[in-house]
């Protein structure tokens, strides 16, 4: 068997599933689990499915922007599994990811960074920025397509744009995988993945004494 997996861990717990052609064999998703679990986890994926790790021959992980810890073990994770050679790994931006759940090439994917700051991805890039110049970006950019994540949705500004402009939002709730296998067509494999947490570091913005530059 030539089998896909996709590994989520850049946002809520750990989203994983087999494909087949894109067709679901197999998928776990839990929100409050943690990296450590996944090997017990990707253990119990292929028991239910009765395929073994042999049968799986690509991999796909997302490298964020998202969880610093959740990346890190994500990906870690997928090198491993593939460090062997019997697996070709490929890795993908969530934000490119999540536009795969939108069939307009003008969307925008909009997850919350911190109190004040979205990560936006549309098609011209991949940006960390205040709220309201996301909102102006949207209204420049005249996007009336997006996908988003639950706490983004209920952000005061964001609703308001919504109503104004009669866009439409589709909310991810951190399970959807079957739409990242396109990604497989689309990528080289690369065996060293990187993550892309898009803003400076903590460590970076504090500066080396401490003090916010």
């Amino acid at each position: 068997m030539n089998l896909d997996l996709v590994l989520d861990t850049s946002r809520k717990g750990i989203a994983l599933g087999i494909f087949d052609a894109g067709k679901t064999v197999a998928e776990y998703f839990e929100p409050e689990s943690r990296g450590e679990n996944l090997g017990k986890t990707l253990d119990l994926v292929l028991a239910d499915a009765k395929i073994s790790l042999d049968d799986v021959k690509r991999v796909l992980v997302t490298l964020g922007p998202g969880s610093f810890t959740g990346l890190r073990t994500g990906i870690a994770f997928c090198e491993g599994l593939c460090f062997s050679g019997k697996r070709a790994l490929y890795g993908v931006s969530t934000l490119r990811a999540l536009r795969a759940l939108s069939t307009d090439e003008n969307c925008a994917v909009v997850l919350f960074a911190r109190n004040g700051y979205f990560y936006v991805g549309t098609k011209t890039g991949e940006f960390f920025i205040p709220i309201e110049e996301a909102i102006q970006k949207f209204t420049d950019e005249k996007i009336v397509n997006f996908v988003s994540d639950a706490r983004v949705s209920e952000e005061e500004n964001f609703k308001n744009y919504l109503q104004n402009s009669q866009a439409k939002n589709c909310i991810s709730l951190g399970n959807e995988l079957a739409p990242f296998c396109r990604f497989f067509d689309e990528l080289k494999p690369n065996l060293i993945q990187s993550a892309n947490y898009i803003q400076p570091s903590y460590y970076e913005r504090r500066g080396a004494m401490g003090v916010i530059r």
